[in-house]
């Protein structure tokens, strides 16, 4: 089995069903294998990325200004919200993916790591989309935006960048906004609100190990290149432009996936981060 195009032939595929099976299986043919694996490119692996990422039609996918009110205090509001998340798990398959495929001459722990994470990942999207079944929507019922995956084309040529800016900073924003959107729902305590809040502390307690894996590899990488972390961070956030960073933060689950005491003290002045 060629690791690497496997994961590249599940990131092509466009149906979510078809991607999640695949990226699963590929996930378990790996996790029972204790000895090295090949992770060079496949042979038959080109530069083309035709078809990458494989996305289904629908969701229609618009500015993240132009996605609809997702009110939890209205049946259609909370489905709304939760279509949104799983529309963000979606993309993070094919984020994950996308690390597995694309970047060269990483330690074969790199590439079992983000195969992992997909593997959750789907598994997010699967819990996601079935809840938002009993409640009589599918995926692709409501707009989604292109956010996740736009910070992976800047990043395409950059696992530096990739590292930093999609699951330590994009994705770490997930670990902020779960606990509102937790409250929020608590609020209204609907038999469809408190089974979403029970699969948003799956989703929560996962993420923190994936921006973890992040952090791993964003630190080993600049080991590696002889980069100062905290500083070159603020290099690919400006070049890259990458979303400013509104409080407020999660600050024990941001430590507990590996942020520093340093960056945890910095996110009291976000707008440094443009500034320096």
């Amino acid at each position: 089995m060629h690791i690497r195009s496997s994961a590249l032939a599940a990131l092509r595929l466009a149906d979510p069903e078809q991607k999640v099976a695949a990226t699963r299986a590929l996930a378990l043919a790996i996790s029972g294998t204790d000895g090295p694996l090949s992770m060079d490119r496949d042979d038959g692996m080109t530069a083309d990325e035709t078809g990458v990422p494989g996305r289904p039609e629908r969701p229609l996918r618009v500015s993240a200004m132009d996605v609809g009110k997702r009110s939890p205090f209205t049946t259609e509001g909370r489905a709304a919200l939760v279509h949104s998340i799983c529309h963000i798990e979606f993309n993070a398959i094919n984020l994950a993916l996308d690390a597995v495929w694309r970047f060269d001459g990483m330690p074969e722990t790199y590439y079992r790591d983000w195969l992992r994470v997909a593997d959750e990942e789907a598994r997010h999207f699967t819990l996601l989309h079935a809840h938002l079944q009993t409640m009589g929507w599918r995926y692709g019922d409501f707009t989604g935006h292109d956010g996740l995956w736009a910070m992976c084309e800047k990043t395409k040529d950059d696992v530096v960048g990739r590292m930093a800016l999609v699951p330590r900073t994009l994705e770490a924003r997930g670990l902020d906004a779960t606990p509102l959107i937790q409250a929020k729902l608590r609020r209204v305590a609907t038999p469809d609100a408190l089974g979403a809040i029970a699969i948003l502390d799956i989703i929560l307690h996962d993420e923190v190990g994936h921006v973890a894996i992040g952090n791993h590899w964003y630190r080993w990488l600049c080991a590696r290149d002889a980069l100062d972390p905290v500083a070159h961070y603020r290099v690919l956030y400006r070049r890259h432009e990458a979303p400013r960073l509104r409080a407020p933060f999660n600050l024990e689950a941001r430590a507990r996936a590996g942020f520093t005491d340093e960056e945890l003290r910095a996110l009291a002045d976000p707008d440094a981060l443009a500034r320096t």
